[in-house]
């Protein structure tokens, strides 16, 4: 079965609690629902009695009109069995009522948690973890857990049907009670020990159905690409790999659990032949009543039932406990990001000081080694180097999205791990090259970093971007819906959107990350109209490819391998000739004007 369960590896957040300390766990989610548990207590117990008694005041009934079969006695058992049924239905139904709106709340609080868990994790951890998992453990783990809640409260009322039923054949008749209870300490055992197995079983049945999951929200996420390159051959065939691995490991899930139920079956027919032997035997001696005997074949039926479905309740409880440990794996795992502090500063100048910083995304991925950098207040600072060269890692060390090894990183003077992170963001404005928007409004998506802005603030930062001539090529101007993840407007827009959406933030520290690596020169234009307005009288530090965002950058930087190796503006390190040059040379020349304006005499010249 090994190479069935290949690729199912745990994540590396994931870890086992004992199921000592997932019971814990569990009951401490129920404890501020007590009273209603109390109540759903009460009801069960009285709904036990009932269906306890029912059986009981039938069997005395029986030897009652066998001993006098009067109208009466019989009117008075029907009454009997009538209303201590319907009492015991009445109980019930506020038990299951009481007990769903508990559980109900207990999946509330712990999917809102486990959300939590998921917006407070740090950007090192959606780098290993696919999507598609984490909203499995969020949806289906959750949901899971409380399938199986709900059969913990139905299996309680059971046994303690059993119980009560148990202690009263005992009076009865000691000796079949003895042999009704000879094999259910088997039955017990055999289910406690069947545990082990259910539970690594399903640990990976719901692996399995995790990466199912994460497959098809990538597919759907990337069906334009697939499109586009026509792959819809390759994609179908590889979800029907991890469909087929998913039907495997379901199918053995459900021989396990299927095997364990013909097993109990049987042990309890076994014990069921035994009672009815010894039972005919004291009928026929006399030494029980017919209603006595009416008792225990009820309360054979009554007693194997439960008892089974208590057995066999361990191995379906695994389910809950393996739903339960993949939440709690990811509500407990601890982030990479650590502040020491949550200091407030009342204004962000911007001055950004490096001071010897060591950063690596793993163990085998050297970023930056003693790198030191100061970026003054109100400057704008270009990067520029070939792709690895650590750009972009220094502008997401800014952004406080990852954790750094060794060194000091200052924000104003202050060690950017004492900040409070919700209010330094605030303070941030950060847009990427591949820009995301929600589904909703152009208006929502520029509103969402200030929910409390007006509609006359958005449409101002709007137009403060080209002058708002973009917002004329929308259909309904700012309330176009943009589609999911953008998708309804071409990349320029989100851009320019994404862009808008900075402005109204008016942050102090502005991050542009490539931002127009994949626009055309129009939309270019318009956005660097936008970027004067953003750059003006704020740190910025700009990661371009495109000429018109670094040449008028206070500062270039020269990155190779993580080191700075030159400094300076654009004509200086031009006449220097060294890495800049080559790099302007090389991917930044044919983007100026003077090379347009020649390119252009050169071809008129060859028509």
């Amino acid at each position: 079965m090994g190479f069935i369960m290949d690729g199912l590896d745990a994540e590396e957040y994931d870890r086992q609690y004992s199921d000592r300390e997932l019971v814990r766990r569990i009951l401490g989610y129920f404890r501020p629902e007590g009273r209603r548990m109390v109540l759903v207590a009460c009801a069960l117990l009285s709904t036990s009695l009932l269906n306890t008694g029912l059986p009981i005041f039938i069997s005395q009934s029986i030897d009652r009109v066998a001993a006098d079969p009067s109208q009466r006695n019989l009117i008075l058992a029907l009454l009997g069995t009538v209303m201590l049924g319907a009492l015991a239905w009445v109980f019930n139904a506020l038990r299951q009522w009481q007990s769903a709106t508990a559980i109900g709340n207990v999946t509330l609080r712990l999917r809102e948690d486990a959300m939590d868990a998921v917006l407070r994790r740090d950007l090192s951890f959606y780098d290993s973890i696919p999507s598609g998992k984490i909203v499995s453990r969020v949806n289906s783990d959750t949901q899971a857990f409380s399938a199986v809640v709900t059969l913990t409260t139905d299996l309680m009322s059971q046994f303690l049907l059993v119980v009560l039923l148990i202690g009263y054949l005992f009076t009865v008749n000691p000796r079949l009670t003895l042999i009704l209870l000879l094999l259910a300490p088997v039955i017990i055992a055999t289910a406690l020990g069947f545990r082990h197995i259910a539970r690594k079983t399903i640990t990976q049945s719901r692996r399995v159905q995790a990466e199912v999951s994460a497959h098809i929200q990538e597919t759907v996420s990337g069906i334009r690409i697939a499109k586009t390159f026509r792959q819809e051959g390759s994609v179908y065939e590889e979800f029907l790999g991890v469909n087929k691995r998913s039907y495997r490991i379901n199918l053995i899930s459900g021989y396990t659990f299927s095997s364990i139920f013909p097993l109990l079956g049987l042990l309890a027919g076994i014990g069921t032949t035994a009672l009815v032997y010894f039972g005919i035997l004291d009928a026929q001696a006399g030494e029980i009543s017919a209603g006595t005997w009416f008792l225990f074949i009820q309360g054979m039926q009554m007693f194997w039932f439960p008892l089974t479905g208590i057995a066999s309740f361990w191995s379906q409880f695994q389910l809950g406990l393996a739903a339960g440990e993949r939440v709690f794996a990811l509500i407990d795992d601890e982030p990479k990001v650590i502040q020491r502090n949550a200091r407030v500063l009342p204004e962000i100048a911007g001055e950004i000081c490096f001071e010897r910083v060591d950063f690596r995304y793993t163990d085998k991925e050297q970023v930056l080694q003693d790198f030191s950098l100061t970026i003054q207040p109100g400057e704008t600072l270009a990067l520029v180097g070939h792709t690895g060269s650590g750009k972009s890692s220094i502008g997401k060390l800014i952004a406080r999205f990852y954790e750094f090894q060794g060194g000091n990183i200052r924000i104003d003077g202050v060690d950017i791990r004492e900040l409070d992170l919700h209010d330094y963001h605030t303070r941030l404005g950060l847009v990427t090259q591949t820009p995301f928007l929600f589904d909703g409004s152009v208006r929502d998506n520029i509103r969402y970093g200030r929910p409390d802005a007006s509609d006359a603030d958005v449409e101002r930062s709007a137009r403060m971007v080209g002058q708002g001539d973009w917002l004329k090529a929308l259909p309904e101007g700012l309330d176009t819906a943009v589609g999911e993840r953008g998708s309804a407007l071409s990349m320029g827009q989100r851009q320019l959107v994404s862009l808008a959406r900075v402005l109204l933030q008016d942050p102090s520290i502005f991050i542009l990350d490539e931002a127009t690596a994949s626009v055309d020169p129009l939309t270019e234009t318009l956005i660097q109209e936008g970027l004067d307005l953003v750059l003006a009288q704020r740190t910025s530090i700009v990661i371009a490819h495109r000429l018109s965002t670094i040449r008028h950058a206070d500062r270039i930087i020269a990155l190779r391998n993580g080191e700075i190796i030159e400094e300076g503006n654009h004509e200086t390190l031009l006449a220097q000739g060294g890495h800049y040059a080559e790099l302007y040379n090389t991917y930044f020349r044919h983007q100026s004007l003077e090379y347009i304006e020649a390119a252009g005499q050169l071809l008129n010249g060859v028509a």
